[in-house]
């Protein structure tokens, strides 16, 4: 079994024990993938969020997952691209480790990312994924419990990056 997989397709479908959401600093849903996962999971997904009084970027918080395959939904926020220049890499590398220590924490042995940052908050689609795979495998490295982590793109264009970085 690989313990790194790429899948095409919904995030909002994969049965894992957690999907990572890519959040806004709300935590109360958005466009893109946070907007479709909250409208998949329900009002509920909403009413906990709101308890949760937001989230800094770089970080991540962990809820139920409601009408979700999945168990638990990681809401990772992400830096917006700024050219480069107000530390993204890091902040993104950090949204990646937060989520990840969020599901060692809970003994979780299978999590989804999307494709944190890319979409509307611009960073660069091949900077980004090389900084998932690479804070991904040196976390996996360290931490037992994760048995598979799956890299979910929807689209064409992230699919060929990151089938070209793994491979």
């Amino acid at each position: 079994m690989e313990r790194i997989v790429l899948y095409q397709g919904d995030i909002t479908e994969m049965h894992v024990d957690a999907i990572v959401n890519a959040a806004n600093k709300s935590l109360l849903g958005g466009g893109g993938v946070d907007g479709a996962i909250h409208r998949a999971a329900g009002p509920k997904l909403l009413d906990e969020c709101k308890k949760l009084d937001g989230c800094e970027t770089g970080k991540a918080k962990i809820t139920e997952a409601y009408r979700l395959a999945c168990r638990y939904v990681i809401h990772a926020v992400g830096p917006v691209w700024y050219g480069g220049k107000n530390n993204e890499e890091e902040m993104l590398a950090s949204a990646y480790r937060n989520s990840l220590q969020l599901a060692a924490d809970k003994k979780l042995e299978s999590i989804a990312f999307p494709n944190i940052s890319t979409g509307v908050y611009r960073f660069p689609k091949k900077l980004a994924a090389e900084i998932a795979i690479k804070t991904v495998r040196a976390f996996l490295d360290k931490e037992s419990s994760l048995e598979q982590l799956f890299f979910c793109v929807f689209d064409d264009e992230n699919f060929e990056i990151y089938e070209g970085l793994l491979s």
